[in-house]
């Protein structure tokens, strides 16, 4: 049974959702709710046939072609879900983050055993393949992000990089502006721009959205490529990605690492206490280190963190069981 227009909107707002938190991918919320390869299947569907169609005024043809529809209520709940994401989670992970990590935490936990659960004939180089994926995405998850730039080329190359996790469960598109050094520009220039819309901030969200428009259309074929020709290879090493990103998403961690704004200077946390209880606007974190509850700096909210991350694992059960088989 395919989501009706709720459904698919709904969907695209926990997917839009979950593209602004660095650690957690829309390809994750894609696929535990059913309509990853309806998504594959759009993207891929836009091609020279499709374009051709347009052109001569087949729009049916062209609707056909690319899921219409689902790309347009789909889209719809993204959008909403990206607004939402950047005020409402935003706050929430200033003021709650343990609570909102953990959330995420389950649920990614939770999606692991359910992508495996896909594969068709599970053979023993998978097992390698899966941690070779798991490998990679805690290594990645370890890096220290980098100062990033304001030029343009430079921001279109990151919205080519950040999508996919669109079409990549497991890997994080904020987590991966982190590393480039772009999602203290992005996000913040996309809440500016929805507050007080100025040609500044349209101009770097319109080179980001082409970088993200490109990046879509490469690597939904290559993942397309992939599930046709090595369907399960592809499920074993997303699972992995999966599992390697949890590493950056552990609820309680403390910063390790920070660079001051205004010289540039980088900091272990230890020194610079003192000056980020007075000004934390004057410094960001560059890494944090994974902790347990009673080494957290901050407030551990033990209950609600053990209660979010449940309530992540069961989402991933009542969203399993209301979608329809995709493979």
């Amino acid at each position: 049974m395919k989501p009706g227009k709720t459904g698919l909107i709904l969907r695209g707002l926990a997917m839009g959702i979950a593209e602004i938190i660095p650690g957690v991918s829309g390809g994750t919320i894609a696929f535990i709710s059913g309509i990853y390869k309806d998504l594959l299947d759009a993207v891929t569907g836009l091609n020279m046939n499709a374009l051709r169609m347009l052109f001569k005024g087949d729009f049916k043809g062209f609707s056909g072609s690319v899921k219409l529809p689902f790309l347009v209520f789909l889209g719809m709940g993204m959008a909403i879900g990206v607004v939402s994401g950047v005020f409402g989670i935003t706050y929430l992970l200033d003021n709650y983050p343990e609570v909102i990590w953990a959330l995420f935490f389950g649920l990614v936990l939770a999606s692991v055993p359910y992508m495996l659960l896909q594969l068709k004939s599970g053979k023993g180089y998978h097992i390698l393949i899966f941690l070779a994926g798991a490998l990679f995405a805690w290594y990645i998850t370890t890096l220290t992000p980098v100062s990033g730039h304001a030029n343009l080329l430079y921001i279109f190359f990151g919205g080519t990089i950040a999508i996919c996790a669109l079409v990549l469960p497991g890997v994080s598109g904020s987590f991966m502006l982190l590393l480039l050094g772009l999602y203290s520009l992005v996000i913040p220039t996309l809440k500016s721009f929805l507050s007080n819309p100025d040609m500044e901030s349209f101009t770097i969200i319109f080179v980001f959205g082409l970088g993200c428009i490109v990046g879509l259309l490469v690597f939904s074929r290559i993942v397309s490529r992939g599930f046709e020709k090595y369907h399960d290879g592809t499920i074993a090493l997303l699972s992995g990605f999966m599992l390697g990103s949890l590493n950056k998403i552990w609820p309680w961690r403390n910063p390790e690492v920070y660079l001051e704004k205004e010289s540039g200077k980088i900091h272990d946390a230890s020194s610079v206490l003192a000056e980020v209880a007075d000004d934390p606007d004057a410094f960001k974190i560059l890494s944090e280190i994974n902790v347990l509850p009673s080494s957290y700096m901050g407030e551990a909210r033990i209950f609600a963190v053990i209660l979010a991350l449940l309530a992540g694992m069961a989402l991933v059960y009542g969203l399993s069981r209301v979608q329809k088989k995709v493979y």
